[in-house]
């Protein structure tokens, strides 16, 4: 059996006791099981730690029924991908078709048989477990594993209108290996590739803070989103990924030599304003970039923008 880790978690929602018994009686064997007694609770609990892999969800409650619960599942960004089972002695094709046009992805009649239940929470993990890989792949970049153009721009678009909603700090490092296209020419792709991979996962070890974001930009650019960041912060990271890259040895398997590489790096920070796109802010660690390299290279250049 799997350790208590490995398991997968379920989230049972039902305001009856007997049916919350039989489902854990059934359940508690192969998984990690949550509970909620009504909507909100079950809200709740599908948001915090360890989110579920699936949800239980019984249709008729006090308060919030299970239709609504699923709804507003659904609206939330966080976990509207948790698979939804209903699970209800509504039976009528109307019930069903209700419940999965809400998004769920299976209905359970009630009185429920054990080994149905097992069955199918099998299958839709099964199907989970897929998804998330086809997800992973859709937004890593295949080449170094760390987040590529199309997770940044995603993150960065979210992080932008929150940070004007709070009126925080928002900073952003844009990154360029020195004379990568020489580098690949004289010691070819393959050591070009693994400078690459080199260079994503320093940056990614100087990261100090769960919510500091770095990603492959594109070709030999990377980039770093640091919300609540002020420009001094962000600079002093800036140069500490300069100093790490610059300290760099880059095997040549070939010739069985170590290289070296610099790095040139632009900083922007600002408090973002709901009247501008967040390209506006990447445009300016990018002309930041530019100065650092057409002033000499291995050097951070950085400035603060105002958007009022």
């Amino acid at each position: 059996m799997k350790a208590a880790k490995d398991k997968a978690t379920i989230l049972i929602v039902d305001d009856e006791r007997f049916n919350i018994n039989m489902l854990v009686a059934v359940l508690k064997d192969t998984y990690n099981l949550k509970v909620a007694k009504n909507g909100m609770q079950a809200l709740e609990r599908a948001a915090s730690e360890p989110r579920p892999d699936i949800i239980l969800l019984d249709v008729q409650m006090p308060d919030m029924n299970g239709y609504e619960v699923c709804k507003r599942l659904k609206k939330a960004p966080d976990i509207k991908g948790i698979p939804v089972i209903f699970i209800t002695a509504m039976s009528t094709d109307t019930d069903e078709k209700q419940g999965l046009e809400l998004g769920a992805v299976d209905y359970i009649t009630k009185p429920f048989n054990s080994a149905i239940v097992l069955t199918r929470i099998k299958n839709h993990l099964e199907l989970k477990l897929q998804r998330d890989q086809l997800r992973h792949l859709s937004i890593m970049d295949g080449l170094t594993d760390i987040p590529n153009r199309r997770r940044f721009d995603f993150f960065m678009e979210h992080e932008w209108w929150r940070a004007a909603r709070t009126k925080s700090s928002l900073s952003l490092i844009l990154l360029d290996i020195d004379h990568f296209k020489i580098f690949n020419d004289n010691y070819g792709h393959l050591v070009g590739d693994d400078c690459l991979r080199i260079v994503g996962k320093t940056m990614e070890a100087a990261l100090e803070r769960s919510t500091d974001f770095v990603a492959r930009y594109g070709g030999e650019e990377f980039v770093c989103v640091l919300s609540d960041t002020s420009l001094e912060g962000a600079v002093k990271l800036a140069e500490k990924i300069r100093k790490n890259i610059e300290a760099l040895l880059i095997p040549n398997k070939q010739t069985g030599t170590l290289l070296k590489i610099t790095a040139s790096l632009g900083v922007a920070t600002a408090i973002p304003s709901q009247d501008f796109p967040p390209r506006i802010l990447i445009e300016a660690a990018d002309k930041r970039l530019y100065e650092a390299k057409r002033s000499g290279r291995n050097r951070v250049i950085s400035g603060v923008e105002s958007y009022e």
